[in-house]
This record gives C-alpha cells, structure tokens and sequence, in this order.
C-alpha cells in the first residue's frame, strides 16, 4: 500500500482521479481502518490523507449558512462557536458520538460517507436539511443529503468524487431542537435508535415549521413528512407528539415490514419521536 500526502485539495482530486479505483482517502480513520482490517477486506493500493487539507479543514459562515469542512472531528464540531450559536442540534448530535477519543479523530465527512444507518450526525443533519458540497477534478456538485444515499453503507459518491464541505441553514432565533439517542448503555455506545426534531413555534405555541429524521430506524435516513405534516398548524401538546410518534412507527413497519424486533421498536420509535418533540418545543426539559 503506498500512503499519499498532498499539500493541497487540487493535489488530491488529481490523484484520486488518476488512482481511481484502487485508492481510498483517510482523514480521521475511525471507520476506515476498522473496516479494512476485516477478514476478508483488502487494503487499498493507495491511501490518501486528508487530514491536513486546510480547505476542508475549516467553519466559516455567510449571511444565511455555516459552511463546514469534511475533515471537522466532531470535537471541533461540538466547541466551535459557529456551531453552538446557529446550529446547535448539530453541536449536540457530535457531542453524543462515541468516545473523547473517536470525537477527536473521526470526521464529520466520514460520518455522513461511511453510511452506517446509526450515524448520529446524519440524523441531525437530515433534520437540518443539509447539503454536500461533492468535487471531482471536473466538476464542484451540490447534492441534497437526503438525496446523497442509495442504501446502507452506499452513496452516490463516485470513485473519482470526495465529499469536501456540508452547508447548513441557520437556525432561526428561538428555533427549538433535540437529539435522542438510544444505544446499549449511556456512553460510547452506537445508536440502536436516534431521533432529530426541529420545531419554530408562535408566541401561542402554534407549530409553524418542523422537521424529524430517525436513525436505525428506515433502510435510509429520510425526513418523516406524514408526521411533520401532522404538526404544522396546531398547538404544541404531548398528545400532539404521541400521535407523530405513531405515524413514525406506522411508517416505519410500511416500509420495512414486520421482523422479529418489530414489536420492540415499534413502541420504543414512537416513545422517542415523542420525547424528542416535548423536549423541541420546551414542554419537557432534561
């Protein structure tokens, strides 16, 4: 395996362009490095860092967005101010992913590539809307993230593309929010569920934007639309939310089927929709 070292973006979509298929890139390597030492995985024949890359090694803002690097740990994510004052949902999602020591080597780029269906920062992002900025030495794409999966573990990145910014909306003064994770135990856990809401509410508590995304939940992260159409227009309340929460789960069953962890999930979905609405709109504070 020969390890790459560019000292610049245009370097490394040269040589992505030029090794494609045989080379993969690395930035924090949390994923990466775990998977090719599986059995029967094979090492690449070539090894790009991206670690260092300043283009992508950055958070800025305009006027209307917060623009985010690919090779942002999740550490950085969760402490920087940008983060925690527009999009805090996103700061929060980052704070609950793994270890210390995971948050301070994985990426948020890897994150949203690797395509594990319990990525935490998806599901926020989902939630935020985000889009991917995707380049190749030919072309600078915008992609919607909802649009940016084929299944899990596969995206619509193609041999010769990498991921290198995501750009988020910011959040709306008063713009409620909450990320609920359901894993085995209450640190470095992988989610077995995760839920993102969003919610701008009237100073009557009449729900006038939302926005729910679920991890582990269906084949692909998508936004729940029955639900939030559910929401929009009415006054904040926990039946409110219990109702969203059976949609979801409804939804859920539509487009997996009944399995055998059915009758687990199907409550225990509708019970974290809800919590995580009550915690979005101020009714439940934890």
């Amino acid at each position: 395996m020969v390890f790459h070292q560019p000292g610049n973006l245009d370097e490394v979509l040269k040589l992505i362009h030029n090794l494609a298929p045989s080379c993969r890139v690395i930035a924090g390597g949390t994923d990466l490095l775990v998977s090719i030492r599986q059995k029967d995985n094979e090492w690449p024949e070539h090894l790009i860092n991206l670690a260092d890359l300043k283009e992508i090694k950055q958070i800025h803002e305009t006027e209307e967005e917060i623009i985010i690097g690919a090779a942002m740990s999740h550490d950085e994510i969760v402490n920087h101010p940008l983060i925690k004052n527009h999009i805090p949902l996103l700061a929060e999602a980052s704070r609950q992913i793994g270890s210390q020591q995971v948050r301070n080597r994985g990426t948020i780029g890897g994150n949203i590539c690797n395509a594990s269906p319990c990525a935490d920062a998806v599901t926020a992002l989902i939630a935020l809307n985000a889009d991917l900025e995707v380049c190749s030495v030919n072309e600078i794409l915008r992609v919607s993230l909802k649009d940016f999966y084929l299944k899990p573990y596969q995206t619509i990145l193609k041999p010769n593309e990498i991921l290198t910014m995501i750009r988020i909306k910011k959040l709306q003064k008063g713009t409620g929010y909450s990320f609920i994770k359901l894993g085995r135990r209450n640190a470095v856990a992988i989610s077995r569920i995760n839920v993102a809401a969003v919610i701008s509410k009237s100073k009557t508590g009449v729900i006038k934007t939302a926005a729910l995304a679920a991890g582990s939940v269906f084949p692909v992260w998508k936004r729940i639309w029955l639900a939030e159409r559910e929401l929009i227009g009415k006054t904040v309340a926990e039946s409110l939310f219990m109702e969203a929460g059976k949609i979801t789960a409804r939804e859920m069953i539509e487009k997996t089927g009944r399995r055998w962890s059915t009758p687990y999930k199907e409550p225990v979905v509708a019970t974290l929709v809800k919590r995580a609405l009550l915690q979005a709109s101020g009714l439940l504070l934890e």
